[in-house]
Formats: C-alpha cells, sequence, structure tokens
C-alpha cells in the first residue's frame, strides 16, 4: 500500500464522494475524502499526498480558500477542482489560484482518472528525469527543484509555471507555438485552458521582471518567445 499514489478529495455531496472514492480505489489509487474544507485541511496537514481533488463549493471552508491554504504550504502541489459552476469567472478564479485542471459537474469518472493520471505523468516524469538548470539571463532556473534564482532571491514556482517556463526556455529566443504549449502541458486547447496559460505567462512576467535583458513577449497570433541573452552554454 506504501506505493499507492494518494488523492485528497474534498466533496460535500456524499453519495458522489463516495461514488469517486471508490471507483478510484478500483483504479489503483488510494483517496482520502473529507466532505468540507477544513476537514480537507486537516487532512492535508497529517499525511502526504501526490494530488488534491477539491470541490469549490463545500461547507465550513470552500474549494478556492482551502487551494490557496494547501498553495501555501506546498507551492507545487497538483490540484483539480470539481464544480457545478459554469461562469468565466469563477474558472479563471480557480486557475488564478494555480489549479492543473478544471472539471466542471457532471462530469464522468473515467474522465477524472485521465485527467489525474495526465497531471501526475506529468509531475512525476519531471521528477524523473536528470535535473536539468537554465541560465536565464541573471537568472538561474532549476526545473527539478523547481526554483528561479537571481542573486540571493529565490522564486519557488508552481508546478504549471515550472512547465510552462521550461518549455518557454527550451525554445527561448524562438517562437513556442500557443497550440503547441497548451497541449504539452494542458493536453486540450480549449478556451478556458487558453486562457490559463495567459494566467501562467502573467505570472512568469512579474517572476522575471528582476531582469529587464529578459521578458516574455507575445507574437500575434503565434505564441510567446522568451527573449534572454544568448550564453556559452
Amino acid at each position: 500500500m506504501e506505493d499507492q499514489l494518494k488523492i485528497l478529495l474534498c466533496e460535500d455531496d456524499e453519495n458522489l464522494g463516495m461514488l469517486l472514492r471508490e471507483y478510484l480505489a478500483a483504479k489503483g489509487y488510494y483517496a482520502e475524502l473529507c466532505e468540507d474544507g477544513e476537514a480537507g485541511m486537516r487532512a492535508f496537514a497529517k499525511s502526504k499526498f501526490d494530488i488534491c481533488v477539491l470541490d469549490v463549493m463545500m461547507p465550513k471552508k470552500d474549494g478556492f480558500t482551502l487551494a490557496k491554504e494547501i498553495r501555501a504550504s506546498s507551492p507545487d502541489m497538483p490540484i483539480i477542482f470539481l464544480t457545478a459552476k459554469t461562469m468565466k469567472e469563477d474558472i479563471l478564479e480557480g486557475f488564478k489560484i494555480g489549479a492543473d485542471d478544471y472539471i466542471t459537474k457532471p462530469f464522468s469518472m473515467e474522465e477524472l482518472v485521465f485527467r489525474v493520471e495526465a497531471i501526475l505523468r506529468r509531475v512525476h516524469g519531471k521528477k524523473n528525469r536528470e535535473q536539468v538548470v537554465y541560465k536565464i539571463g541573471r537568472f538561474v532556473f532549476d526545473t527539478q527543484k523547481q526554483l528561479l534564482t537571481i542573486d540571493d532571491k529565490q522564486t519557488k514556482l508552481t508546478t504549471k509555471e515550472n512547465e510552462l517556463l521550461a518549455l518557454l526556455c527550451s525554445h527561448a529566443n524562438e517562437i513556442l507555438q500557443r497550440d503547441y504549449a497548451l497541449k504539452t502541458i494542458w493536453i486540450d486547447d480549449n478556451y478556458f485552458n487558453a486562457r490559463s496559460m495567459d494566467v501562467y505567462i502573467t505570472k512568469l512576467r512579474k517572476h522575471l521582471r528582476s531582469d529587464d535583458q529578459v521578458e516574455i513577449i507575445n507574437i500575434h497570433g503565434k505564441g510567446y518567445k522568451l527573449i534572454a541573452p544568448e550564453t556559452d552554454e
């Protein structure tokens, strides 16, 4: 049981929560089910999880608030939101917090498992690779530790920030096609994922603004380009 991947599952609908937990167990996962946000935070503080699946509308503490608290203690923890809401503003709020994915109800259990597996493949695939360090102007970017360092200042990146910056670095001073980035990191190039990527590009620009030789520019109709001084490495 030690090598089972652990999921923190927070869902206030008791019947749906139990069905999801049983289905995930049948697929080889261990899912700890919590029915409100406060119970979810207590569970997260006590155990080590590989991914969190959080319902947005929960009693005592909603999913957005819980996600912010999880991010504060574990910036790179993968998070998927479950919600009946379809408002664009709500979905974008989830991505601004740092969600890796967002599933609107009703959804199939197969879809949830597919998205969980896709995120975990990316996360664990990164961990299993050799350490890759990029020099971006005055920045040192460690993709394995998810750290961006300039002088004596270190910034811990979220999983999505890390993946997107690594992709930009691998195409430094070249155009990174928008649809390629979406399909590589988000799997699907739909509207909400595209807006999510825009949010993360904005976050990365803020992280990189300490060096005026480094910037991420929009290439209209195509994608993005990371502008950085050429190195001999």
